[in-house]
């Protein structure tokens, strides 16, 4: 069975507690702690996710834009990427929930969000 709903990889930047809030709403989430990379570069990170089929969450637009472009140009897939103002936890949580009940697997390949 194919995936419906959207499992996310956190950036070594976003508070731990967003992944602690969005499982306890059903949705996966995975910290870069969890995984054991802390300290790997954003290409290391978004490979990874990419090669677990996570979204990225981060708080940094300006790698992680480069990136996606980077991608698209190589012609290379990943599995989206939301990129966050920083907040607090819990108000970051609120905003992720809306988008993660919003799109599905499919819709966040080589995709860009904002919240």
């Amino acid at each position: 069975m194919k995936q419906l709903f959207i499992d996310l990889y956190l950036d070594e930047d976003v508070d731990v507690l967003v992944a602690g809030l969005v499982r306890a709403r059903g949705f996966g989430a995975m910290t870069t702690q969890e995984a054991g990379q802390i300290g790997k570069t954003d290409t290391e990170q978004l490979a990874f996710a990419a090669s677990r089929q996570k979204t990225l969450l981060t708080h940094n637009r300006v790698h992680f834009e480069a990136l996606a472009r980077q991608y698209f140009e190589e012609n290379k897939t990943h599995s989206g990427i939301i990129i966050a103002v920083r907040r607090k936890p819990q108000d970051l949580s609120y905003r992720l929930l809306a988008l993660l009940n919003s799109f599905t697997v499919d819709e966040m390949v080589n995709q860009i969000k904002y919240i």
